[in-house]
């Protein structure tokens, strides 16, 4: 996998982690895509932040700092999805 798409999948699935600190399969998820970026890639410091319009994540890769900027409504797609679909929701509510 490219980095491009962990740090992706990783903020994506991060996102949901944090709106739904008790959805298991998202932490478990989150911890995959983290362990992936720091192992396969070698990737340090990883943060994100976030503003009306996009996230954006910085990293650390051989000593030197890194950004990649992504569509906020891109990233928050898969939570959207995830909260209107009842059958995930059950053990939430």
């Amino acid at each position: 996998m490219r980095l491009k798409d962990a740090l992706f999948n990783w903020l994506q699935i991060r996102v949901v982690w944090d709106a739904r600190p008790q959805d298991r399969s998202a932490e478990d998820t989150t911890r995959f895509f983290h362990d992936m970026l720091i192992q396969d890639h070698g990737v340090e410091e990883l943060e994100a932040t976030k503003d009306a319009q996009e996230y954006v994540v910085r990293y650390r890769l051989n000593g030197e700092e890194h950004t990649e900027r992504f569509p906020r409504e891109q990233v928050e797609d898969l939570l959207k999805s995830i909260q209107s679909e009842p059958k995930y929701n059950q053990s939430f509510e």
